[in-house]
């Protein structure tokens, strides 16, 4: 039976006791963190910039996992490497050049993703798999939390595992948006390793983080 991650979205978190919330989860099981980085063109919301990151960053020794939704996104990615980004992942839509994208977050000594939307093809992504660390399927349409899971992404989901196995590779599948205890047993069976949840980890069980937590990793 493989290791499940859970990464929480900080979205869902008390925005006035960011550093508690982010000490908790790492209190109570969480395998690493993930910031949503909206900039209110690429996606229609606005969230969180690197300051803000960086003043978190000293709350929890876990990895950040910093899903940028920002266009252009090259020109962001230092200054997310500085605040302590540990994951960066980027959309296929928001750069010009996705090798060189790829490249600069791995010159800062990073680890690599990309985020596939719902429409949005693994033919966007193919041709880079083996040389990053991470593809993050997107299972709602990003831009606000809360969701419903849109199912036909588990076949994008049960392809890329394919492809893996087919050419030996080694990045993880992570899976965002309406990832709850039922969605989340259909995303592991297709392939997923990583599962992003907000609402179910902050809200469920009358917000009982390690029990959410552990229920979504022993799905």
């Amino acid at each position: 039976m493989k290791k499940i991650q859970v990464s929480p979205s900080i979205l869902s978190a008390n925005f006035s006791k960011l550093g508690e919330d982010i000490k908790r989860l790492e209190q109570n099981g969480a395998d690493m963190i993930h910031v949503d980085v909206m900039d209110g063109h690429f996606v229609p919301n606005l969230t969180i910039g690197p300051p803000v990151i960086k003043s978190l960053r000293k709350y929890t020794k876990l990895p950040f996992d910093v899903h940028l939704m920002i266009d252009p996104v090259h020109k962001y990615i230092k200054d997310y490497s500085d605040a302590g980004a540990d994951i960066i992942t980027f959309h296929p839509e928001a750069t010009e050049n996705i090798l060189e994208t790829i490249n600069l977050i791995k010159s800062l000594d990073k680890k690599v993703g990309i985020s596939l939307n719902p429409d949005t093809e693994i033919t966007a992504a193919e041709e880079h798999l083996d040389k990053i660390d991470l593809v993050l399927i997107m299972s709602v349409y990003p831009g606000f939390g809360g969701q419903k899971f849109i199912n036909k992404v588990v076949k994008k989901v049960e392809d890329l595992d394919q492809i893996r196995k087919e050419r030996k590779l080694n990045f993880k599948i992570e899976i965002d948006g309406g990832i709850n205890f039922e969605t989340s047993k259909i995303a592991v069976e297709a392939g997923v390793d990583i599962l992003v949840s907000g609402t179910t980890v902050f809200k469920e069980n009358n917000g009982d983080l390690k029990r959410n937590i552990k229920t979504l990793k022993q799905i």
